[in-house]
């Protein structure tokens, strides 16, 4: 589906060579005045070609508002449409990987589910996608009752390795010279939720949460709070104990990440999402064709080396698209 949210709705569309990439923001309540300057911002971060650390592509990303708004940009209500126009594309990198599938991509499975799919870049599986996501995104942070939410994410750990940017950038470089790509895993914390924010059973904020970051590409795992370091731990460990400070009530630990029973308790909501190396490798790499016959896939194009480094953004803007979806539909 093309659709995220229930009250805050984004619905996107594009492909990573087509004319634009788009969307619609539903939900979003009128009189909010909105600073493009925000969401040039949070676009800029994901953008590609600012280092020797991602994809050259040279895209600047500057998305064009056409509905929903006033003038002066004050929302109105209705569907916020908007759409980035795509210019730097070099379709003739992918020419022969209409036939050859890559290996970890979506090139297969698209065929199996659609009968064809799109060679160039990816197609709707492109990481291009979620410049959707962090415009539906920086467009959320800016409801009054988001702007009480900080929602900060970072990378804190590529290949295995934990340690200083320096170090981190040390691990993509070397993975560069050999025509390699890297895993990395993200950690975000929002601050700010208040207590009472989600729903129990099949509606838990977590797992909401874990819906919106493995829609996210290359995402291969999800935990939060003491996530799967808890199975190793005895319940005296693990346990938030309960105190309060002039009536307000909160835990000393927390172990749980900031949601129990599915609803937020107040505290950091904190959770970690892992990546893995991105799929399409500049060096030659045995595969089959349409037909199943062996091939070689020339290592080519321009890819992220390491796609947790701009999956910062877009996990800041799925998280968001969460929380201000969870908060318009929580009566208190």
């Amino acid at each position: 589906m093309n659709t995220f949210g229930r009250n805050l709705r984004l619905t996107t569309f594009g492909e990573s060579h087509g004319k634009a990439m788009g969307g619609i923001l539903d939900g979003m309540p009128g009189g909010v005045k909105i600073d493009m300057d925000i969401i040039l911002r949070e676009t800029a971060r994901r953008r590609p070609g600012q280092s020797h650390l991602v994809t050259a592509r040279n895209e600047k990303d500057i998305p064009e508002l056409l509905s929903g708004l006033t003038d002066d940009m004050v929302t109105l209500g209705t569907p916020i449409g908007f759409i980035v126009r795509n210019s730097d594309q070099r379709s003739g990198d992918y020419g022969e990987m209409a036939e050859l599938y890559r290996p970890n991509h979506a090139d297969f499975t698209y065929d199996m589910r659609y009968g064809l799919h799109e060679p160039r870049g990816g197609g709707r599986a492109s990481a291009r996608e979620t410049l959707n996501w962090v415009i539906g995104g920086a467009i959320a942070r800016q409801i009054p009752d988001m702007k009480k939410i900080s929602v900060d994410a970072k990378v804190i750990a590529i290949g295995g390795v934990s340690g200083t940017p320096e170090e981190l950038t040390k691990v993509v470089e070397e993975a560069m010279k050999r025509g390699d790509s890297v895993g990395g895993v993200v950690e975000c914390v929002i601050k700010g939720v208040p207590a009472g924010i989600g729903n129990p059973v099949f509606g838990k904020l977590h797992a909401r949460l874990a819906q919106a970051m493995m829609s996210i590409n290359a995402a291969k795992g999800f935990e939060y709070g003491d996530g799967f370091a808890a199975a190793s731990m005895f319940g005296t460990e693990h346990a938030d104990i309960f105190t309060s400070e002039n009536g307000h009530i909160y835990t000393l630990t927390n172990h749980s990440g900031g949601i129990q029973g599915g609803i937020s308790n107040g505290m950091p909501i904190s959770f970690r999402v892992a990546f893995k190396p991105t799929p399409t490798l500049l060096r030659d790499i045995e595969t089959v064709d349409k037909e199943g016959r062996p091939g070689i896939l020339k290592g080519k194009g321009r890819h992220d080396p390491c796609v947790a480094l701009r999956a910062v953004p877009v996990v800041e803007a799925m998280a968001v698209l969460v929380i201000a979806d969870e908060m318009l539909g929580t009566k208190h």
